[in-house]
């Protein structure tokens, strides 16, 4: 058959080709899939093709989750046909982005005097309930915005708690749980109000719903704090998802400081059936790259399940 491309399937007949990418025809290898959910995510494996292609090619490398940050602002066929591919092959979806701030604007500020933008941040989150429906995901980012210089930060924090507990009764009722994300202040994201698994923890025991937990981002929680296994361990009653990136650089692992085989190996014991984003580039462009990629991956498994 011809070779399939990103145009064949999303142009006047595509249902042939997509059924063959589904289905796993047409190949290179069907790997033994990894013991964890590690989720790659559009350009994981650009040199592939498009979306879906990307996502044939990760099933067939034995990946179990595909995540996607921009899946909101996707196409509403292009979710469909996403959604589809993933369920064909087997795989979960994992989180994608609900709500995020403005980053040349710092807003929002859901901490602080300005209730618009907290309902804003409200119209986001119902406007996401329909894009997880048709995702098939259970699972979304947010963002809590920046804090407010202006107001005290322990205000800050009951308006967040505040808005976190609307936003859950929202979620509630679809059983869809947002995932908070804390990200580091020294390295990426300075000014943002949430910044530490810890910090995060606080707000979710403030808010105190299924529908609201924690996403621990071991990249930014090394930047930001370090000691990633005791602040797993002291906040995993909260932690409903995880990301990998090593630092410094934010690639796969191996490429960084991080021991991701040993936090591989602690989850596993704490039986933690979750996804794992692949949040961070490739250290190498191209097929080399990719190919490094799917070799540190297969190594951690591997290490992380010796005694």
């Amino acid at each position: 058959m011809p070779p399939i491309t990103r145009r064949s399937l999303l142009v006047g007949g595509a249902a042939l080709p997509l059924a063959a990418l589904a289905s796993g025809r047409d190949s290179a290898s069907n790997a033994a899939r990894f013991s964890l959910a590690y989720a790659p995510h559009e350009g994981s494996f650009a040199s592939r093709g498009g979306l879906i292609e990307q996502i044939a090619f990760a099933a067939d490398q034995g990946f179990r989750a595909w995540e996607d940050n921009e899946a909101a602002k996707r196409p509403v066929e292009e979710q469909q046909r996403m959604a589809r591919v993933l369920a064909q092959r087997g795989m979960r979806m994992g989180v994608f982005v609900a709500s995020m701030p403005k980053w040349r604007e710092a807003r929002p500020l859901l901490g602080g005097n300005d209730a618009a933008d907290r309902e804003a941040f409200l119209t986001d989150i119902r406007n996401a309930v329909e894009i997880a429906k048709r995702l098939n995901a259970t699972q979304m980012t947010v963002v809590t915005g920046f804090l407010d210089p202006r107001v005290p930060v322990d205000i800050q924090t009951a308006r967040i708690i505040d808005v976190m507990r609307r936003a859950g009764d929202i979620m509630a009722p679809h059983k869809l749980t947002l995932v908070m994300e804390p990200l580091n202040t020294r390295t990426n994201h300075p000014g943002v109000y949430m910044q530490t698994i810890a910090q995060s923890y606080a707000v979710a025991r403030g808010v105190n719903s299924p529908a609201v937990k924690i996403l621990a981002d071991l990249y930014h929680e090394q930047i930001q704090s370090g000691n990633l296994i005791p602040a797993l361990e002291t906040c995993w009653s909260e932690i409903a998802y995880l990301q990998f990136g090593d630092n410094p650089g934010r690639k796969e692992p191996g490429t960084g400081e991080v021991n991701y085989a040993t936090i591989v190996r602690w989850l596993r014991a704490k039986g933690y059936a979750g996804v794992i984003g692949m949040e961070h580039g490739n250290s190498i462009q191209g097929r080399a790259g990719e190919d490094r990629l799917i070799a540190a991956y297969r190594n951690i498994d591997r290490q992380g399940g010796e005694a």
